[in-house]
């Protein structure tokens, strides 16, 4: 089914997502990878705040290449997403609704998100050019001596992303390869 959501999340709007909708998403997303997300767990066991207010966002697994003059932003396609599940547990139990990048996560994350009625979308890998056109502002708000993995806000419209696991632990990989559901006909 396709799908027209706002960010940050809105809770009833969210609750009807499922597996392998297609998912169009304007408004404001946050980009975080690697070293980004163990500044944010070294801060969190210190005691410390985080640099944004995870309550109903979504993190985009992301490093953006150099912005081309007159665009927001460059090549913005998505990271891996396994590389962030051990700190995701966390965020997630903070409050954070949504996260995109591309590949499996762990059975903590899906628990994680099962727990927390939280959704992780896929982008497509490759297709960071076409992404690009659908983030209208970038602006780095923590980090900065990070370059690349900084932590941004984006200003999105009409991003395209497909839900892979929904509130409810249904991954689209798994249902796909035990044949559930027909590649490319969810």
């Amino acid at each position: 089914m396709e799908r027209h959501i706002q960010a940050p999340v809105n809770e009833e709007e969210w609750n009807t997502l499922r597996a392998g909708d297609s998912v169009y998403i304007t408004g404001t997303i946050y980009t975080a990878r690697d070293a980004a997300h163990k500044r944010m767990q070294e801060a969190l066991e210190k005691g410390m705040p985080l640099p944004v207010e995870l309550k109903g966002t979504i993190l985009y697994y992301m490093g953006p290449s150099p912005a081309r003059e007159g665009k927001a932003i460059g090549s913005a396609g998505p990271t891996t997403a396994s590389r962030m599940d051990k700190y995701t547990p966390a965020l997630l139990d903070l409050g954070l609704k949504g996260m995109i990048g591309k590949g499996k996560r762990s059975k903590e994350v899906r628990e994680a998100i099962v727990r927390n009625g939280a959704v992780y979308f896929a982008a497509i890998g490759g297709a960071g050019a076409l992404l690009s056109k659908a983030i209208l502002k970038s602006e780095v708000i923590a980090y900065d001596d990070l370059g690349t993995e900084a932590i941004r806000r984006l200003e999105v419209k009409e991003f395209p992303v497909i839900v892979v696991i929904d509130r409810e632990g249904n991954d689209l990989y798994e249902q796909v390869m035990a044949g559930t559901i027909p590649f490319g006909m969810s």
